[in-house]
């Protein structure tokens, strides 16, 4: 069996099968466009749009996440796909600021993927708790699923991990755990990571993007502050 993957943006076409060697193939075409375009999201809208996004494992992590919906107080953007979408053009304006920007640009493609297990309605509110840790191991799972070395997979899975710590420090909330977030990443890869997710809400106004900003400084400075 294959599968036929268009490049949204070019002519060309790549056929894979669905063992591990097309995982692979999939894997560095994803990271291609990761890597190399300014908007990521029209090469993955184009697939997903054209009904050819991959749909066996580990790959239907992420094409499940159009599925997910979001609070849309906290997510005016819509579902779980547009927002790793926006995230993930963020990402790729910022990743030259980046000591690893192959590990950033995965992490910013798979840190919600947690979202589709955990996601539920309670007292009528859209919920996804502790979808920051159960999303640490599927993204482990995907890169290994994928062929990658344990040193890559750590690091993206710790950004997915503590991705969500920079919210919790703004809120003043019991999660924010800097000490342990210090022993597994770099904390300005984090606050990177952090500024992208929070950045992916649809438009943002200049007051809102120095004020987002600001919190992450903040972040940056508790997260080194703290014993």
């Amino acid at each position: 069996m294959h599968k036929w993957l268009p490049a949204p943006d070019t002519n060309s076409m790549a056929t894979v099968s669905v063992g591990a060697g097309s995982k692979t193939a999939v894997f560095h075409e994803f990271e291609t466009h990761l890597m190399e375009d300014e908007k990521p999201s029209e090469y993955f809208d184009g697939l997903l749009s054209a009904g050819v996004f991959p749909a066996w494992p580990p790959f239907d992590m992420l094409s499940d996440l159009a599925d997910v919906q979001q609070s849309p107080q906290h997510h005016p953007e819509g579902n779980v796909w547009r927002h790793t979408m926006l995230v993930t053009d963020n990402a790729a304006q910022v990743k030259v600021k980046s000591k690893d920007p192959r590990a950033l640009m995965w992490a910013a493609l798979l840190h919600d993927v947690g979202k589709k297990p955990t996601t539920r309605i309670r007292k009528g509110r859209i919920t996804a708790y502790d979808h920051d840790k159960v999303g640490r191991e599927m993204a482990e799972r995907f890169l290994r699923e994928c062929g990658q070395d344990e040193a890559f997979v750590h690091k993206v899975g710790a950004l997915v991990r503590w991705h969500m710590q920079a919210l919790y420090a703004a809120k003043q909330l019991p999660f924010f755990n800097p000490r342990a977030m210090r022993a597994e990443a770099d904390i300005n890869e984090v606050a990177l990571l952090c500024l992208c997710d929070r950045l992916g809400r649809g438009p943002v106004s200049v007051q809102q993007l120095e004020r987002e900003r600001r919190e992450i400084e903040s972040f940056i400075q508790k997260s080194r502050r703290a014993q």
